[in-house]
């Protein structure tokens, strides 16, 4: 078995490698070649949650499993709250293949799902990026979104606005000018909006977003978590990565829940890369895409963390 240690992955993936890898696996799940395995998560107290994402992608021979979590004591220690590793077996006989480290990756693999909802969904001519959120995930997303289109400033609310200056610096190493705003005139502003947070209640309303404007929301990946209001998922064309985890862990759950929002009209973005679904159909349309995470993006990026490790000569053979 190859060991890839979570202190090699910033030396071999790239943006641009795991943007690639989780465009694959969102196609492979579309033509039906990849399927995520029911997700595990449980509730360890102190607001600590552990579990565990998996999937087999056939077209991709990658077959394995995440397991990880958010441990809100972390950063006391001097460590990052999510701590994760992705296991990997051959699809054929199941022997182990390789551990990788998975905290970087995951900030990669969910960047990288925001930009490609970004990249096929948002107006070409989008100038104004708007981030609800501060935290450790966002200047990935931040990074991501700018990689795909060409903005020209960045508008930010927080709930701790002591957290923005951050995020103003990524913003500011990118080019970009930077302002902290109220959720209001954020709304009033952006082309494009992520949702980074991990709130248990709306902090985006319907009435913020204006017709045309882009959301990639990312931050609810389990039961109870919720970025926006539901109405707002009723007046958009919503987009996921998989559809049963967007109704039941994503931020779908609360739209679907109310009766506001229907299984059929959630579309798969697999959907939208492989040519079966056209996207944004308006330059006046809200398009909604509900990033909730799956194990094959997980999978994928780990996949090719190895293939680099490989090459490279970095990997380390463990007798299993």
């Amino acid at each position: 078995m190859l060991i890839v240690p979570e202190a090699l992955i910033a030396g071999l993936v790239t943006p641009a490698d795991a943007f690639a890898a989780v465009e694959a696996a969102f196609a492979a799940m579309a033509r039906g070649d990849a399927h995520n395995f029911p997700v595990v998560r449980e509730a360890l107290g102190e607001g600590r949650q552990y579990g565990f994402k998996s999937g087999i992608d056939r077209a991709g021979g990658v077959l394995g499993v995440k397991a990880g979590g958010y441990f809100p004591g972390n950063m006391a220690r001097g460590m990052i709250n999510h701590q994760s590793s992705v296991f990997l077996f051959d699809p054929e006989t199941g022997a182990p293949v390789a551990m990788v480290g998975g905290n970087l990756l995951t900030a990669l693999r969910t960047a990288a799902a925001s930009a490609i909802s970004i990249d096929r969904l948002a107006r070409r001519d989008v100038r104004v990026l708007g981030m609800v959120g501060a935290g450790h995930q966002a200047a990935f997303q931040l990074r991501a979104a700018a990689r795909v289109r060409d903005f020209d400033r960045v508008v930010a609310w927080n709930l701790h606005p002591d957290m923005l200056p951050g995020l103003g610096r990524v913003a500011e190493e990118l080019g970009l000018a930077f302002e902290a705003v109220s959720l209001e005139n954020l709304g009033a502003q952006a082309d494009v909006i992520v949702t980074i947070t991990s709130s248990p209640a709306a902090s985006l309303l319907d009435r913020h977003v204006r017709p045309g404007t882009h959301l990639a929301c990312m931050g609810t990946d389990t039961k109870g978590k919720q970025e926006v209001e539901p109405a707002l998922l009723a007046r958009a064309a919503v987009f996921t990565d998989e559809v049963a985890q967007s109704m039941t862990i994503g931020e779908a759950q609360h739209a679907v829940a109310l009766g506001l929002l229907a299984e059929s009209a959630i579309t798969p973005i697999g959907q939208v890369l492989t040519g079966a679904h056209p996207g944004r159909i308006s330059a006046d349309q809200i398009t909604l895409f509900d990033g909730t995470g799956v194990g094959l993006q997980d999978l994928a990026v780990a996949a090719r963390a190895v293939d680099l490790a490989v090459a490279r000569g970095l990997a380390t053979t463990v007798e299993v």
